[in-house]
């Protein structure tokens, strides 16, 4: 990936005139030199996992992001190795300022981006695609920087000690896979859990910076004019400085760009085990929001219609045993509850933190209906995969997939054929299991692919859908952020493992919905037949197509 620069020959006269005279012993500056090698993959690992997982968190989509931070910085590092070769006569000065620039652009580049998702996210037009933007250039800048790595320290460690080009590289780049072995493992279990995103990028090129200033002032510092030691040392020192003041300041950013995306009544913001948590409102006059990794998951306003739509449709039949996969929130089994007959209620979700928020909160509580409190809901913390590949056939009456969108790469195998076929093993003879499916207006391909995908997994479908109140209403679990003029709906699919599709209205004996009526869900029957999309491809495990 990296294109090195090849060294002299052995014996060879080097292109500074001579060997640097060194403070230490050749084999002692070697281990220096590649010590700082190992510091500087690591560092420069964990800039590239924090671009995909931030850009992951704000923008979605992580085989995207993902795709674009590794293509683009890969790209980058070979034009930066070929550029650092006019560098071969500055080497130290040279590896001493690429450094500084790496751990300031580097260390603030998760900053950088959370501010322009946060304060430009909604400003729409060019500025709409302002975090993917800013993302590429960083993945430029700093692929362009790591790729000068290389060359400029092979220049160093050669003149240390004259060796042949092969061990040089085998040394060096020995050095580079350890470090970025550290980097790839400290970033996920160690930074990102217990200094969260943001000052871990700090914290990464603060190390960086003193790591490449200590190697150069300290072991070359004589290859240096007096004037070139103290601009680098004033540089360093600066960029030091920039960083240490940002660590200082990084809560009170991130107070005020949650307030930019949230607004101003944050009551809650935590980080669990899985996602960032975040309640707004719950007061008089404030509407609750709840936001999973920044997107809204429940509104206050019309959570119910939501909720109500995707529930009361399914329990019109036996329903003594209910299974809710993702509904950590407690919301979906609270209509569960509504209904007379129901002995048992499962709700499996991945987030043990956000179950119990919606337990101990009082206002998402009692939104809830303080449902998670009835002896007859029990919930299990896992992936729903898992548990429907050990749930004993013909275990439940009813299955409410309350999950993510389809749109979101962690939650494509909930929507596979694998997943319908296990959730359609799990149904009782009779059964019924409903999906929410995304939004109809503006994502209608989704929707069918979600369709052909249960049917092909043996289940009858039913869709519908229901809208929302007005412009402004809460988009509930879809992650759509696209503005458009297309009205703001919730779709749903209905489905059985019986011969025919299910029938698609409300129990005459089960409790009357707040915002619900049978002629609205022949209306949004129809409504949904009308956008069918036809044609669409199977999702599989293997092959997702959302």
């Amino acid at each position: 990936m990296i294109e090195p620069h090849a060294p002299a020959p052995p014996g060879a006269p080097p292109p500074w005139g001579g060997r640097a005279p060194l403070p230490v012993r050749p084999a002692t500056g070697r281990f220096l030199v590649l010590a700082c090698v190992f510091v500087c993959a690591a560092c420069g690992l964990v800039y590239e996992l924090e671009l995909v997982a931030l850009a992951s968190y704000l923008m979605g989509d992580s085989v995207t992001q993902a795709s674009v931070v590794l293509s683009v910085m890969v790209f980058a590092m070979g034009v930066g190795s070929l550029a650092a070769k006019r560098l071969r006569t500055l080497a130290a000065a040279g590896f001493c300022a690429v450094e500084a620039a790496l751990a300031l652009i580097g260390g603030c580049s998760a900053m950088a981006l959370y501010a322009v998702f946060a304060w430009t996210g909604d400003w729409g037009g060019l500025w709409a695609n302002g975090p993917r933007v800013l993302l590429v250039a960083f993945s430029l800048a700093i692929g362009l920087l790591i790729g000068a790595e290389v060359p400029l320290l092979m220049e160093l460690i050669q003149r240390i000690r004259r060796q042949d080009a092969g061990g040089a590289v085998a040394d060096l780049f020995a050095a580079d896979y350890v470090g970025a072995l550290v980097g790839g493992l400290a970033f996920p279990f160690l930074l990102l859990p217990f200094l969260g995103q943001l000052t871990s990028s700090l914290l990464t090129g603060a190390v960086n910076v003193v790591a490449g200033s200590a190697l150069i002032l300290g072991l070359f510092r004589r290859d240096l004019t007096r004037r070139a030691r103290w601009l680098l040392l004033v540089t360093n020192v600066t960029v030091l400085g920039v960083l240490a003041a940002a660590a200082v300041l990084v809560d009170d950013f991130e107070r005020a760009a949650r307030q930019a995306v949230y607004g101003d009544d944050v009551r809650v913001a935590l980080q669990t085990d899985v996602q960032e948590v975040v309640l707004t409102g719950g007061t008089p006059g404030h509407p609750l929001g709840l936001y999973l990794d920044g997107r809204l998951r429940v509104g206050g306003r019309d959570e119910r219609r939501y909720h109500e739509a995707l529930v009361h449709p399914a329990m019109y039949g036996s329903h003594t045993r209910v299974l809710v996969l993702g509904g950590g929130d407690g919301l979906a089994a609270r209509e569960v509850l509504t209904h007379p007959g129901v002995r048992r209620v499962d709700i499996v979700d991945l987030d043990a933190g956000l179950v119990r928020l919606a337990r101990s909160d009082p206002a998402l509580s009692r939104l809830g209906g303080h449902a998670l409190g009835d002896p007859r809901v029990h919930v299990t913390i896992g992936d729903a995969f898992h548990v429907l590949r050990t749930t004993a056939p013909g275990t439940y009456d009813v299955v409410v997939a309350d999950l993510p969108d389809p749109g979101i790469t962690a939650s494509t195998k909930l929507y596979s054929e694998e997943f319908y076929g296990l959730a359609r093993r799990s149904l009782a003879p009779g059964g019924r299991l409903v999906v929410h499916a995304g939004p109809l207006a503006t994502r209608s391909q989704v929707f069918w692919t979600v369709d052909a995908t249960m049917r092909a997994a043996g289940l009858h479908t039913t869709p519908y859908r229901v809208t929302g109140r007005d412009s402004g209403f809460a988009a509930g679990p879809d992650r759509t952020t696209a503005r458009s003029r297309a009205p703001k709906d919730w779709g749903f699919l209905l489905a059985s493992a019986g011969p025919r599709r299910p029938v698609l209205a409300l129990d005459p004996r089960g409790p009357r919905p707040q915002t619900l009526t049978s002629e609205a869900l022949a209306e949004g029957a129809r409504a949904a037949e009308a956008t069918r999309v036809r044609g669409v491809r199977v999702s599989t495990l293997v092959h997702p197509r959302y």
